[in-house]
């Protein structure tokens, strides 16, 4: 593996930690709270391995730049811009809705899971979108 690779393996564990908050969340509907609980710590360590292989990369790689077409830029970064912005919000959120699960204030946890999960969500999925934009449907990216 090269840091080449790391891309493909951001995107991977981007939808990866979506399937798990998904999961996630169907069984906190169906009430089966383990099994929830199993879900959403899987969602934080793909989350987490995810942001250590993207620090990584961007630190080896440095900046991805959008090129052509240039009808397109706009979009994509209106799309890159929230969830950039989001990715940066979610981390205390995510501690917070860990920290309240975790001392089993569940009433305060709900309160907070329902502005969480749906941010964290997008950024997940908006984060395998970015990498489809710029590797695979315009791939004439230079970074």
């Amino acid at each position: 593996m090269t840091i080449h690779d790391l891309p493909a393996v951001n995107a991977t564990l981007n939808g990866l930690s979506a399937v798990f908050l998904m999961t996630g969340y169907v069984f906190i509907r169906r009430g089966n709270q383990t099994a929830h609980r199993n879900s959403m710590v899987a969602a934080l360590i793909t989350s987490a391995i995810f942001l250590t292989c993207y620090l990584v990369y961007h630190f080896n790689a440095g900046r991805t730049e959008f090129r052509e077409p240039q009808s397109f830029r706009p979009y994509y970064l209106a799309l890159l811009l929230t969830h950039t912005v989001l990715a940066v919000v979610i981390v205390p959120l995510i501690a917070m809705t860990m920290s309240r699960a975790i001392r089993a204030r569940y009433d305060l946890h709900k309160k907070i899971a329902r502005w969480t999960w749906p941010l964290w969500m997008y950024v997940s999925v908006t984060g395998v979108i970015i990498y489809l934009i710029l590797y695979k449907i315009y791939p004439q990216v230079k970074v």
